[in-house]
This record gives C-alpha cells, sequence and structure tokens, in this order.
C-alpha cells in the first residue's frame, strides 16, 4: 500500500514537471515570434524612413537647383543690362565723337571764311580810299571831305537797304506768326470741349402735393419765416401746382435752402428749432462737398500742391457763376486749353494748366473787397505760397497789371476763348441791344458813311459807304479806323469783322 502511494506520488511529480517544461518551451516559442515579428516591423520603419529621407532630399535637391537657377537668371539679366549701357555708353561715346569732328571741320571752315572776310574788308578799304582819291582828284575837295559825303552816301543806302530788308522780314514773319497762332489756338480749341451751364437766380423745389405748402407756411407763417431767417433765401409760396420757388443772388444759399426742404419734407418734422437743425447740419455737409469738389477738380487734372484753402475756393466755383457761364466748368476750361497752348509752345504746361483753374479764384472771396477780382486773386494766390509766375499770370488776365512770363498771354487768350465761344455766356437783352446799337452809331459818326448793319450777334459789322465820297484806298483806310476805334471805345467778347462795302449804281428810266 505504502508502495503505491509512493509511486503516484512519483507520476504526480514527474506529470508536474513535464508541464512546466511544456510550458517553457511554448513561452520561449512565443517569445522568439515576437522577437521575429519586432524585427520585421523596425525593418519596415526603416525602409519607411530611408525613403522618406531620399524624398527629402530629393525635395531639397530640387530647390536647391531652382535657387541656382533663379541666381543664375538674375546674374544673365543683370550682365545683359549691363552690355546694353555698355552698348549705349559706346553709342553715345561715338556720337560726340561725331559732334567734335563735326564741331572742328565748321570751326576751320569758320576761320576759312573769317580769313576770306578779312582779305575782302582790306581790298573794300583799298577800293574806298581808291575812289576817295579819285573823287578828290576830280572834284578838288579835300581827302577828309570827300570821305564824308562817300560815308553818308553809303550809310543812306545801307539804311534803304535796311529798312526794305526789315520790312519784308517783318510782313513775313506777321504772316507765318498769325497763321501759327490760329492753328495752335484751332488745335486747342478742337481738343478741348466741356459742357455748358447756365446759372439762374431762381431755384424750383418740386413737391408732392400742395399740402406740403401749409406745413412749410407754418401756423400764421412761423415756419417759413424761421427759414428764411436761417437761410437767406425769400421762399416764394404761390399758386404754380406743385412747386415752390426759392430766389437768390448767391447760389450757395439756394442750394442750402434746397437741400434743407428736402431733408424736411421727407423727414415731416417741420418747426421753426428742427429747421435751424437741418440747416446748421446741411451747410456743414455742403462746406464738405465745396472742399471735396476741390479736391477732385485738382486730382482730375492732375494739379498737385495746391493749399487747402484755394482748393476749397475751387470747389466754391462750382456755385458760382460769370455772365451765365459756371466759374468751376469755365476755369477747368481754361485750364485744359492753357496745358494744351503751353505744349504747343514749348511751355510748361503744369504751370500753364495751374494758372489757369486759379485766373478767377478772386471771385469767390468769403467777402466782397473793392478790388478787381484779377488783383484779389493774385493776392490770395500770393498769401498762400503761389509762385510769382503763377501770380503774374492770376493778375494780368484782364491787363491791371503788366505780363512779365510767357504763361500770362496763354491764360488771357485761353479765357477768352473759353468765353467767347457762342453760348458759352448769356447777356441781358437790354446790354444786348445797347451794345449792338452802339456798334452801329459808331460807325455812322465817321464820312462817307452811308449806313451800317450789325450781323451775326454783333461779330460783325457791315458798313455802307457813299461811293461819291469814299474811294477804294479811302475805304480800306476807313475800314482800319472803324476797327482801331471799337477796340479803344467798346467793351465786347471775341472779335468784330469790319466789312465796308462800296458800289457805284447808275439809275435811268426810260418814258
Amino acid at each position: 500500500m505504502t508502495m503505491e502511494i509512493i509511486f503516484i506520488i512519483v507520476g504526480l511529480i514527474s506529470g508536474a514537471a513535464g508541464a512546466v517544461i511544456i510550458q517553457k518551451v511554448a513561452l520561449k516559442n512565443k517569445s522568439q515570434k515576437i522577437l521575429k515579428d519586432a524585427e520585421a516591423k523596425a525593418e519596415n520603419i526603416k525602409k519607411e524612413r530611408i525613403l522618406q529621407a531620399k524624398e527629402r532630399f530629393l525635395k531639397l535637391k530640387e530647390e536647391h537647383e531652382s535657387k541656382i537657377k533663379e541666381r543664375d537668371r538674375r546674374i544673365q539679366s543683370s550682365e545683359d543690362r549691363v552690355k546694353a549701357k555698355e552698348n549705349k555708353l559706346e553709342n553715345k561715346l561715338s556720337d560726340i565723337g561725331r559732334k567734335e569732328r563735326q564741331l572742328e571741320k565748321t570751326n576751320a571752315d569758320f576761320d576759312a571764311k573769317y580769313k576770306g572776310l578779312e582779305i575782302r574788308m582790306k581790298e573794300v578799304d583799298k577800293t574806298q580810299e581808291k575812289r576817295v582819291n579819285e573823287l578828290s582828284k576830280i572834284s578838288g575837295m579835300p581827302a577828309e571831305e570827300a570821305k564824308k559825303l562817300l560815308m553818308e552816301a553809303l550809310k543812306d543806302e545801307a539804311r534803304t537797304a535796311a529798312m526794305a530788308e526789315i520790312k519784308e522780314i517783318t510782313e513775313e514773319a506777321k504772316l507765318n506768326g498769325n497763321k501759327e497762332a490760329r492753328k495752335i489756338v484751332i488745335q486747342c480749341i478742337q481738343r478741348v470741349a466741356t459742357e455748358q451751364a447756365i446759372e439762374n437766380a431762381v431755384s424750383v423745389f418740386n413737391i408732392d402735393s400742395d399740402e406740403v405748402k401749409g406745413r412749410i407756411i407754418g401756423r400764421e407763417g412761423r415756419n417759413i419765416r424761421a427759414l428764411e431767417a436761417a437761410t437767406g433765401v425769400e421762399i416764394i409760396v404761390d399758386d404754380t401746382p406743385e412747386a415752390i420757388m426759392l430766389s437768390c443772388f448767391d447760389p450757395i444759399r439756394r442750394e442750402i435752402a434746397r437741400l434743407s426742404l428736402h431733408q424736411l419734407v421727407t423727414d415731416g418734422r417741420i418747426h421753426p428749432a428742427r429747421i435751424e437743425e437741418i440747416v446748421a447740419k446741411t451747410k456743414k455737409q455742403l462746406d464738405e462737398e465745396i472742399a471735396e469738389t476741390g479736391k477732385r477738380t485738382c486730382i482730375d487734372l492732375q494739379i498737385h500742391g495746391l493749399h487747402p484753402e484755394l482748393m476749397k475756393m475751387v470747389g466754391r466755383m462750382k456755385y458760382r457763376s460769370s455772365y451765365g457761364q459756371n466759374l468751376l466748368q469755365h476755369s477747368r476750361e481754361v485750364a485744359n486749353l492753357c496745358a494744351t497752348m503751353a505744349s504747343e509752345m514749348g511751355l510748361n504746361p503744369k504751370i500753364a494748366k495751374r494758372a489757369g483753374l486759379l485766373h478767377d479764384i478772386g471771385k469767390v472771396p468769403d467777402e466782397e473787397p473793392e478790388l478787381p477780382h484779377a488783383i484779389l486773386g493774385m493776392k490770395m494766390a500770393e498769401k498762400f505760397g503761389e509762385k510769382p509766375d503763377i501770380l503774374n499770370a492770376i493778375g494780368a488776365h484782364h491787363d491791371e497789371i503788366e505780363m512779365t512770363t510767357l504763361i500770362s498771354p496763354i491764360v488771357q487768350v485761353c479765357d477768352a476763348v473759353s468765353g467767347a465761344r457762342p453760348g458759352a455766356r448769356r447777356e441781358i437783352v437790354e446790354a444786348y441791344v445797347k451794345r449792338i446799337k452802339d456798334l452801329e452809331g459808331l460807325a455812322m459818326a465817321f464820312d462817307g458813311v452811308a449806313s451800317s448793319y450789325a450781323i451775326q450777334a454783333g461779330r460783325e459789322l457791315r458798313v455802307m459807304v457813299e461811293a461819291d465820297k469814299v474811294s477804294d484806298s479811302k475805304a480800306e483806310e476807313l475800314s482800319f479806323q472803324i476797327s482801331e476805334k471799337i477796340q479803344t471805345e467798346m467793351t465786347y467778347p471775341g472779335q468784330v469783322r469790319i466789312t465796308v462795302i462800296r458800289e457805284k449804281r447808275a439809275v435811268n428810266y426810260a418814258k
């Protein structure tokens, strides 16, 4: 029994040992498998890293090569520019060399001509001395007296020839000068065209219905009185349907009243306190708009460095008119004409354009001094730092001061061109009729004039003369005399053509 137990115990012990051995073998196999998997993963990671490193290397290589190519391109471009400059410099040097050779040749020709002239002068002196001696022998006069007579004769002959030459040159210069001047003026007029605006002393404010008129008038007229007191504009409310008249000589006041009325009617709240508030706000907005208009005008005309106060005055021109012509449009047109004409004459177009824009700046001051607008404009421009040539052009465009620069007559001519073209300015009917009658009466004051007629709105005067009293040559003289008298005694836009007509009629009747 005891032996059996012992065998059983031994069997159990040997079985447990075998299980442990089997477990150890299994663990060893598992650890080897884990090691193999780890080695495989490590190998895969190593390959991926190598591939990433290769890709990074290739990318860096491409970037480096592109940078090298860009640098090579820049270097090549710089070399090309240097070569171009070298070629240009070589061309200039060759031109300078050629000009130096031409100058040397010219100097040599001049020296040769000068020597020939000296020889001829000596020959002339000898000939003159010989003639004096011969004259002295013939006339028995002393040599000095004969020389004086000969010199006087030569002076008179030279003076006569010089006068004829001067007259011919003067006539040719006048002909060519007038032709070139007309060409320049015509080119300037053709290249510049601006719109025209006629300003009146009355503005019309349209309303939707006549009920609004009662609200604008207010109880016992307090609203309309407050509006007139705040704006300085006379408001006329009559039987005109759906319209209210705003009457004032100042366009800025009329514009403030119109904008204020529009805002009050749109808002619906109309009472004295609200009217004062809206008018004050509208004045501020209009001042800002005036400044913006001046700034925009300078930008459009490419005029830089203008003082802000002068810029604001340019904006105020929008609400001023001269003979019915809008002052801002007129000044813009004069500026463009001046720039074009200055370019045609080889002068600085920027200075001419600046002077043209500012030439009527004296018409828009806040106060009304007793100075001509040209002198006032010159003083205002001088106050704000404009240059002397600009100041002279402003002050001299109506001949109040003497012109000292070439820009001044250009501004004067362009001002006349802009203001004198047909339709640019409006005249009062009475003033127009009076000017036409004065024109005809001026011609009738001359002897031999039978009748005179002003046609083409006073731009041409036709004068009929009596053939018995006025000859053909006298007709030409009469035309000149009438034109001179019109220039000195009358003020008119543009020019007036005077045509003198002389006609001889013989009339008989057969009975």
